[in-house]
């Protein structure tokens, strides 16, 4: 029976990808997780690409696109642009295969990202306030070496490089059911699910692939549903690693045919998942990789069969990290903020705080302020108060407001 190919590589391409991407990455562990298999129902196993070789699989598909240059081209060097995975990706490529590389990161890029770029052994020329003016000032040097640009997913060595990942979960586990993938460009899934549905194919099984996109950010809906590549705007979003406003042109043709759904999450649904690998995985993952955490923990897959979800990256500034945890606590309700008036008197502050110790919360931070609206006799107390969920929450301020306190929630943390 013949095995279906899809418009990029064939299954024999992505094999022998795998034998010259295997020189540089390392295996990465597939860990089980009892508490995402309770919420789906199915049993889930991630695939922990967070724990790649520069922190995500992106080096798979720069290597195998270096790996292919003529020694012509290897000698006038790459060129890449990028303010994340993609930099450290080239940058190490480069340097196992003795080229040299410059890298275009625009002004403001995370320092942990930088500095890994530079130690990888890339030059790194900043350039421009956004992306696109660092990609804009890359294609331009390109032009005047003759260096050769290494684009981020829309190649077919990159695909075929990232499809290399593919392989590896559907030979550790032969009987996966459903492959959940973060889609940004579409690199990684377009590589991934040509690659596993063929192998599978050989076996006569089938595998379903579903691609996860941040709302804030979601160019494949539309672009699958128009049937052809639709532009959308692309707004703030914690996951900036698949923030892409287009679809690769390969990228688009292989996924129309090999991915059987794309679905979105919500900037909150985000935060939330990388607290839960955090807290119940240990798993230190960027936002952009634990999007299809999210999905699973929103609620928007269930009884997928065996499921792999693959964490993409964990390269994350531990400035945002800070902020992202507390923005994951907050949207578990799990961290309250909120404002109360009291009486000018002493001794209302120290009541307040045991009202809430009586209550078994906890607080981390308070504000004691006179100045603000309300009565020239009262002021102002604002508490940042740990708690362990909905429930215990609503029982905080259930007893405070019992004592006759005004308590005003404020959702600004």
């Amino acid at each position: 029976m013949p095995v279906h190919t899809f418009a990029g590589p064939s299954l024999a391409q992505f094999e022998a990808a795998r034998e010259v991407v295997n020189r540089v990455i390392q295996v990465t562990p597939m860990e089980p997780s009892r508490y995402l298999s309770n919420v789906l129902g199915s049993e889930v196993i991630l695939k922990c690409e967070n724990l790649q070789r520069t922190g995500s699989y992106k080096l798979r598909g720069a290597y195998f696109r270096m790996s292919n240059l003529t020694p012509e081209e290897r000698a006038k060097g790459v060129i890449a642009a990028s303010a994340g995975n993609h930099a450290q990706g080239v940058a190490l490529a480069a340097r196992e295969l003795g080229i040299k590389a410059t890298i275009f990161m625009p002004y403001g890029v995370a320092l942990p990202k930088l500095e890994a770029t530079r130690e990888y052994g890339a030059e790194v020329v900043l350039e421009g306030g956004i992306f696109n003016e660092a990609l804009k000032a890359a294609l331009a040097r390109v032009e005047e070496t003759g260096a050769t640009f290494i684009p981020p997913f829309d190649h077919h060595d990159v695909v075929t490089g990232q499809g290399t990942l593919g392989l590896e979960i559907i030979e550790a586990i032969p009987d996966v059911d459903t492959v959940i993938v973060p889609i940004g460009g579409g690199g990684l899934i377009s590589g991934l699910a040509s690659a596993i549905k063929q192998k599978a194919a050989t076996h006569g099984r089938t595998v379903k692939v579903i691609g996860i996109q941040a709302e804030n950010a979601a160019a494949y809906p539309p672009s699958l549903a128009a049937g052809e590549r639709v532009r959308v705007d692309v707004h703030p979003t914690i996951a900036d690693g698949i923030a892409v406003a287009i679809p690769g042109e390969l990228n688009f043709s292989i996924i129309k045919d090999a991915v059987d759904e794309v679905i979105t999450v919500s900037e909150d649904d985000t935060a939330k998942a990388l607290l839960m690998l955090l807290e119940r995985a240990k798993l230190v993952v960027e936002p952009a990789g634990a999007v299809g955490v999210a999905a699973i923990l929103a609620g928007k897959l269930k009884n997928t069969g065996k499921t792999v979800v693959v964490l993409s990256g964990g390269n994350i500034d531990p400035l945002l990290m800070q902020r992202i945890i507390a923005h994951g606590l907050a949207a578990s309700e799990r961290y309250l903020k909120i404002r109360i008036s009291l009486p000018d008197r002493p001794g209302q502050l120290a009541r307040t705080a045991q009202l809430v110790a009586d209550a078994n919360a906890n607080v981390v931070e308070v504000l004691h302020t006179r100045h603000g609206k309300f009565e020239i006799s009262e002021v102002e107390l604002e508490l940042h108060i740990e708690t362990r969920g909905p429930e215990h929450r609503a029982e905080v301020i259930k007893k405070l407001r019992d004592e006759g306190y005004k308590v005003r929630i404020s959702d600004d943390i």
